[in-house]
């Protein structure tokens, strides 16, 4: 047996059995001749790769693997492992590098790449003989999985060949993860939530998984409380067509702490306390009367929290329990605390589609099941406000907040979950950081869809500039998506009118879990006000 069989035994074990790549030659002695019960993905760009990696992981809640070609494949990647690490995303990610026999000489094509991709990885290693790859790959896995990230396996082109000795691996066969919370914790929790006069629940990503959802709303309805969104989430925690969801937090410190103010209990699951962006305003993220205990199996999330308890246990087991244990409080009266804006009124003859209406229309005809996968920073407010998520995985976008990652993503979510829709809103200058995507979508005939709203410039950061008071340097731009989506190969349509949008919709959205092809429906809209 070679170092190359035992790895595919490796991975056959672990589930490892779709390659995302991207390779060049160092990759080529592990791949030529893959075994058929391997599947092979390309796509045409490092950051697609792990992009459509990242998707898959999350759709199917376990590691991906991912292969990248030496300094060029993972420095091309970078942003987009950083990503993956952020949205907690679990990734193998094999990088191939030059023949170790003369690595010393660094040869064309040779990497150093233990640290470029920085602080992202959740564990980087180059085993030290050929006949350790198999363990490290094995180790990779559980990391992974452990710490929900990247990690990356380094393996010089020359190891593929070699003779797998007799010997153990250094690797965990199977790493339980225990459920159980102690008493003496939960009773500490409980003891605070049953004094509190007033409580609140902030929910994030890490709660993004059925379980977690049950249990949160029979907590959420025991206490008859507020249930915010983490602000900047890349996952919903909660239903949010539910009665008790309050909407999304605030950003920004003074909105949080105004949000925040009428409670003296926060209760937060599977959030970061709390996600911020912008300038740095200053004073403190809550009143000083308002209290916050943490719920998080993330060791970094628990340990940069300033909460007065955090609790490092599965968000699920730590609900359950609690909903069973906290005191029912009155009812709430039924009536929904977040009232979503009316639609808008049809565009008026002559007038332009704004991404409101766009958004408005999808949300009256996604199904309940729908994953919907966000890159539209200039309209992601207005989704907020037009779609709730009604299901786990309902609502997915970019931790880091870089761009290139929800088209990718979508193509992997889609192949991950064959049976559920899956709808990309992007912005037009997003689609282009990883256009190439739509290539791999068309060709492995991934049937996701991807709406793009045309603004026909940089309309965030325009904003962003008049905010400042001026004008960026930056030229306006229009790219007809449409016909680069076409030239790739994937089915697309440009839109204008308010009639064809919705006979579009009508036409693709009902039978979007049954589609076998991609589709893009590039939409041309005025920027929205802000």
């Amino acid at each position: 047996m070679t170092v190359r069989d035992a790895v595919f035994e490796v991975l056959r074990r672990r589930g490892l059995t779709t390659i995302f790549a991207n390779p060049g030659s160092t990759e080529i002695p592990f791949l030529t001749g893959l075994p058929d019960d391997l599947r092979f993905v390309l796509a045409l760009h490092e950051g697609s790769v792990v992009g459509m990696a990242t998707g898959w992981a999350l759709g199917r809640s376990e590691p991906a693997f991912a292969l990248l070609h030496t300094t060029a494949g993972l420095g091309n990647a970078v942003a987009a492992l950083a990503t993956a690490r952020v949205n907690k995303a679990p990734l193998v990610v094999l990088v191939g590098q030059q023949d170790r026999r003369h690595i010393a000489f660094e040869p064309f094509l040779a990497g150093r790449l233990e640290g470029l991709a920085g602080d992202y990885p959740v564990s980087v290693e180059l085993p030290v003989l050929p006949e350790e790859v198999p363990g490290a790959v094995a180790r990779a896995w559980h990391q992974a999985a452990l710490r929900r990230g990247p990690a990356i396996v380094i393996v010089p082109m020359d190891d593929w060949s070699g003779p797998m000795h007799d010997r153990e691996d250094a690797s965990a066969e199977r790493i339980l993860r225990a459920d159980a919370v102690s008493d003496d914790a939960l009773a500490e929790l409980v003891g605070r939530v049953d004094r509190a006069r007033s409580p609140a629940l902030v929910v994030g990503a890490g709660a993004d998984d059925p379980d977690a959802w049950a249990a949160l709303v029979r907590l959420a309805e025991r206490l008859a409380c507020p249930v915010w969104q983490e602000s900047y989430g890349p996952r919903a925690g909660f239903p949010q067509d539910h009665a008790l969801f309050a909407g999304q937090l605030p950003g920004d410190r003074p909105s949080v702490r105004r949000a925040l103010a009428p409670h003296d209990l926060v209760l937060v699951v599977g959030a970061a306390v709390f996600r911020q962006y912008g300038p740095y305003p200053g004073g403190r993220l809550v009143e000083e009367a308002t209290r916050i205990a943490l719920v998080t199996d993330d060791p970094d999330e628990a340990a940069r929290s300033p909460a007065e308890l955090v609790l490092l246990a599965a968000p699920a087991a730590v609900c359950t329990a609690l909903a069973e244990r906290v005191a029912a409080r009155p009812p709430s009266s039924g009536d929904p605390l977040l009232t979503r804006p009316p639609a808008p009124p049809p565009p008026a003859e002559g007038e332009r589609l704004r991404g409101d209406h766009v958004l408005t229309a999808l949300a009256e005809r996604l199904a309940p099941d729908a994953v919907l996968v966000e890159e539209a920073p200039s309209d992601r407010p207005a989704l907020h406000d037009r779609i709730a998520a009604r299901a786990p995985l309902g609502f997915i976008s970019a931790a880091m907040g870089g761009l290139g990652f929800g088209l990718p993503a979508a193509i992997g979510l889609r192949m991950a979950l064959p049976k559920r829709p899956v709808v990309a809103v992007l912005g037009d200058g997003s689609s282009m950081y990883a256009i190439q995507g739509l290539w791999s979508a068309a060709h492995y005939r991934v049937g996701a869809l991807f709406v793009v709203l045309n603004n026909g410039g940089y309309a965030v950061m325009d904003h962003l500039a008049a905010r400042q008071g001026g004008r960026g340097p930056w030229p306006g731009f229009e790219v007809d998506v449409a016909a680069i989506a076409q030239a790739l190969g994937c089915p697309a349509r440009r839109i204008a009118q308010w009639a064809e949008l919705g006979e579009a919709l009508d036409e693709v959205v009902p039978a979007l879990a049954e589609r076998t092809e991609p589709l893009v429906l590039e939409i041309l809209v005025e920027p929205d006000p802000h």
